[in-house]
């Protein structure tokens, strides 16, 4: 036990040092620009030194750094400060008042004589106090923020795993980029080589234009093809910059490889049990069920009468060095009749937004168990299709073979048969390369739709 408690730790090191690598090169690359702009070569920026990425470390980034998961921190901030505020209102509230005034009264106003007082003055210095002894209300409200807070929390770290799993199916799809391009260099090396034997046949007359014309035309669509994959490939790293918020101008390299086997695929029933468990979205909406019950109580507490203490206790006189001392307590009983039915009218509408809550729930369940079986579904036929991709590539990659050794040793063997063959292999690679992309895909939304992402690598 120590020896893997050890190893663990090890490994929880290793990952947060990496993290720590990304955010370093992240700041040493953001200080760069800014002191070529100051340098004057604003049209010129310094290079950043390259950045390379495992997948782990990509989540662990996108996890501390993406915009939006640290907007969804500072609500967790914005719903511990509403907690306070409620727990605040069943607290006692304290002010204190410091007054001289210089005034004169008429005497009329209570029944004397219609004159005017001469001026005096009053001085005035009081400390007022008022608590809630009991509101069935405020407890029920302030209960229904402490459940929206634990909403929040459980909000936050849904949209951080769906950050994460944007992240790795961009990582993946810059892997795919990686292996296109590999597999058209491939292609061409193999053309390239072929281009030669045919000019050399072409030149003993044993092969014609039209058949150099004909292999010219495929290693063109070869370099298209594999151009495009550059493409795919910077696009898959831009987005990662943006997601992981790095500078525009980073350098990226993917270090990781996919894999090519997967673990035993989990039964469908452990599967939906272990996301219904797991998955934050399901453990939010729960927890918004509970907090809408709880407002619900809250409004229907209003029926309920409440209990107040007020007193004050202050210093009066004509100045502060003369001044007698006053005080008053009260205990209130609030007792509700009737408002004009805004109460009952409340009352409605949070049993309503309980009930929606609740249709929501069964709308979560249903939405996350689809999620699972389709993740199971699309993971089994990805296995299935990179076994048949595997065999194709074996099988294309032997015709070409007999195609070569036909075409050397026999004059007038068809130069169709060649072609033919470079391009049963040409698409038996891409198609690898696409199976092999879906299997890791189909990997990450597994991951993502048990709530096991974090565990991913």
């Amino acid at each position: 036990m120590k020896s893997e408690r050890g190893a663990e730790e090890k490994l929880c090191l290793r990952d947060r040092c990496r993290v720590l690598g990304v955010a370093i090169v992240a700041v040493v690359a953001t200080t760069s620009a800014v002191w070529a702009g100051e340098a004057g070569n604003s049209d010129r920026l310094i290079p950043s030194p390259m950045l390379s990425l495992t997948l782990r470390e990509a989540l662990s980034a996108a996890a501390d750094s993406n915009p939006d998961v640290l907007l969804y921190k500072e609500r967790i901030q914005e719903a511990k400060g509403q907690v306070q505020t409620q727990l605040g209102a069943m607290l006692p509230n304290l002010s204190a008042d410091v007054r001289q005034s210089r005034r004169t009264q008429f005497l009329g106003t209570i029944g004397l004589s219609p004159v005017r007082t001469d001026p005096f003055s009053i001085f005035d210095a009081r400390i007022s106090a008022t608590q809630n002894l009991f509101s069935l209300s405020l407890i029920q409200r302030w209960r229904a923020s402490r459940q929206s807070l634990q909403m929040t929390e459980q909000e936050a770290e849904a949209k951080k795993l769906d950050t994460m799993a944007t992240v790795a199916l961009a990582y993946m799809e810059g892997l795919k980029a990686m292996a296109l391009i590999k597999a058209h260099e491939l292609n061409q090396q193999i053309m390239e080589e072929l281009l030669g034997t045919i000019r050399q046949r072409q030149r003993g007359g044993l092969a014609t234009g039209l058949d150099i014309a004909r292999l010219e035309a495929q290693l063109a669509a070869e370099r298209q093809q594999s151009s495009s994959a550059g493409y795919e490939l910077d696009h898959a790293k831009f987005s990662l910059i943006n997601l992981l918020a790095l500078p525009t101008h980073s350098a990226v390299a993917l270090t990781d490889q996919w894999r090519m086997d997967v673990p035993e695929i989990p039964r469908s029933q452990k599967a939906v049990e272990d996301a219904l468990g797991q998955r934050p979205e399901v453990q939010a909406q729960s927890t918004r069920v509970r907090a809408a019950e709880l407002m619900y109580a809250s409004m229907t507490g209003e029926r309920v009468p409440s209990l107040v203490a007020q007193g004050d206790y202050g210093l009066v006189g004509n100045r502060w060095s003369n001044t007698l001392d006053t005080y008053s307590m009260a205990l209130i009983l609030q007792i509700p009749i009737f408002d004009g039915a805004q109460r009952e009218g409340r009352i409605v509408q949070a049993r309503s937004q309980w009930q929606q809550e609740a249709l929501r729930m069964r709308s979560v369940l249903n939405q996350v168990t689809m999620e699972v079986q389709d993740a199971l579904a699309s993971l089994t036929a990805a296995k299935e299709q990179v076994g048949i991709a595997q065999a194709g590539l074996r099988m294309a990659t032997k015709e070409l073979d007999l195609a070569r050794e036909r075409y050397a040793v026999i004059t007038s063997a068809s130069h169709f048969e060649l072609t033919n063959g470079l391009s049963a292999v040409a698409r038996a690679r891409e198609n690898l390369v696409n199976a092999l992309f879906q299997l890791n895909a189909a990997r990450i939304n597994l991951a993502r739709s048990t709530g096991s992402l974090e565990t991913l690598n």
